[in-house]
């Protein structure tokens, strides 16, 4: 085992998890470090109170200990200026894992600042996207500060010797963690992601009991069920004319998504650091509201407005999936998504049905949808079919000598 840099206080990334856990303890015995925890709630739907008291049990002190509901922020600062960008990383993962690493990164620096940490340590794998994303999260905003990443440190090569130490250091261990889990799940607000074990074969069907979110669509109700959401300036702000905070918002949509069996996603996808991962993803609020959301800007947003911003997003989307939420790039393309938005205001009508949700109205007191302009019949309005003609040839001059050309030949 190389020598260990000198280390004073260290802010964990902390679920509470038997993973954490070791990490935890590892520092105390490898680093001789005081450990600062942090347990954020970003919605992931577990009770936090135990993630304190084993804290506790693992010699923390009390005012070490830093656990902080984070959901309001998480989707007002992160999920929606993500969502008014429609972004969908290599075209179909709405980046539920992505999105929450740079709010946990942000509040990890944050309290190292408060508590006078020297160094940070997050739980991500060696093989994983979440040590990249973590890490530049906090060299963003630190630059000098000490990073440890014990799984690409520590010399434990199996599962067998994680739970060695664990039983040597008295971290108590649940029972169907001993041997591996048939597959490994992060959850937020946003999302839940399956990864791992029965999933690792991308050719094999995922089993019923993967799914953490949303019934089957086969088992959704054979009725319909209509919502209607209002948008401000890109955001969603209500739900059949309810106004709710962000965090509510989502939480109601994830509800009717799960209801009717929408957001489901079985995707291999390219990992940052280069190979290729099969995962599982349910995002039943994020499908409903991405398709709301394309429906108000298909009545708000001009032509070259629409189009630049679907050209760009793959760009940003992966951004986000990289790791580069606080990187300039990303905020410069923030700023030209949140100008595009200003008239992105209105309700959008959408139907949820077996797994799918379908935009069957939009209005906006902004519409660029002019009735008279597009009827079949005579309208009073500056637009005379003779001029398609003129058009027309204009856009097939360089076609017609292309042609003239080959004809030629």
């Amino acid at each position: 085992m190389s020598e260990r840099r000198q280390i004073k206080k260290v802010v964990l990334a902390y679920s509470g998890g038997l993973d954490t856990s070791i990490i935890l303890k590892w520092l105390q015995t490898e680093y001789g470090a005081e450990v600062v925890t942090f347990t954020a709630d970003l919605g992931q739907g577990e009770e936090l109170s135990p993630a304190r008291e084993k804290a506790l049990l693992l010699g923390i002190k009390p005012e070490n200990i830093f656990i902080e509901d984070l959901r309001e922020e998480f989707v007002r600062d992160y999920v929606f200026p993500m969502f008014r960008a429609n972004a969908e990383y290599e075209g179909l993962y709405l980046l539920g894992t992505s999105i929450a690493r740079p709010l946990i990164a942000k509040k990890q620096i944050e309290i190292a600042r408060q508590v006078g940490a020297d160094a940070v340590c997050h739980g991500a794998t060696g093989k994983g996207n979440d040590q990249v994303r973590f890490e530049l999260g906090y060299y963003a905003l630190e630059p000098d500060i000490e990073v440890i990443a014990p799984w690409r440190e520590w010399d434990f090569r199996s599962r067998e010797a994680l739970l060695d130490f664990a039983e040597k250091h008295q971290i108590p261990i649940a029972k169907d963690k001993r041997g591996e889990a048939p597959f490994s799940v992060d959850a937020n607000l946003l999302h839940s992601s399956s990864e791992g074990k029965v999933l690792e074969d991308p050719a094999v069907d995922a089993p019923e009991f993967v799914f953490q979110r949303t019934i089957s669509p086969e088992d959704a109700p054979d009725k319909a069920t209509i919502i209607t959401i209002d948008f401000e300036r890109g955001d969603p702000v209500a739900i059949d004319g309810q106004k709710l905070s962000p965090a509510q918002l989502l939480t109601k949509l994830n509800q009717l998504g799960h209801d009717n069996g929408i957001g489901r996603l079985d995707l291999v996808e390219n990992r940052f650091v280069g190979m290729k991962s099969r995962g599982v993803y349910e995002t039943p609020g994020g499908t409903i509201l991405i398709a709301a959301h394309r429906g108000i800007e298909s009545i708000t947003l001009d032509r070259g407005a629409a189009h630049l911003k679907d050209e760009l997003m793959p760009k940003y989307a992966e951004l986000i999936y990289n790791g580069f939420w606080f990187a300039p790039e990303r905020h410069m393309l923030q700023a030209l998504i949140d100008k595009s938005q200003e008239k992105v205001t209105g309700r959008v009508t959408v139907k949820l049905y077996k797994g799918n949700a379908t935009v069957i109205g939009r209005e906006s007191p902004y519409s660029l949808y002019d009735q008279e302009l597009v009827t079949f019949e005579e309208g009073k309005v500056a637009y005379d079919h003779r001029d398609a003609a003129g058009f027309i040839k204009l856009n097939a001059l360089r076609l017609r000598v292309e042609a003239k050309r080959d004809r030629r030949g």
